[in-house]
């Protein structure tokens, strides 16, 4: 019984190691995408932080300010949403081996 403890024991501890690697890693993933068929475009990191913004300067225009502001916040909600996808597949390669696969377990969940 001691034994299946150091064992289970061992185990988290290597988990902890792989999430901690796996959410290091999460600033490497990035996905992109665009609005207004392609006047802006947006970039999101893994960390679901936005890392680079393009608008095209016809946009940069008084009266399509308003318009400029949905465009702008449209692509970044895109581009958050598209990541999820790469966030899990990260965090589900980075942790394979060390938990068993159990179906719906979305560790995603655990990161920072």
């Amino acid at each position: 019984m001691f034994g299946d403890m150091m064992g289970m024991l061992g185990k988290v501890k290597e988990f902890q190691a792989k999430m901690k690697e796996a959410q290091e890693g999460l600033g490497q993933l990035t996905e992109s995408a665009e609005t207004g068929a392609g006047l802006v475009k947006a970039t999101v990191n893994g960390r679901k932080q936005v890392v680079s913004l393009s608008i095209d300067p016809d946009l940069m225009k008084p009266e399509d300010r308003e318009m400029l502001q949905d465009l702008i916040t449209a692509a970044i909600n895109r581009a958050l949403e598209n990541i999820e996808d790469q966030i899990k597949v990260h965090i589900q390669q980075s942790t394979e081996g060390v938990l068993p696969n159990i179906p719906g377990l979305d560790l995603s969940k655990f990161m920072k």
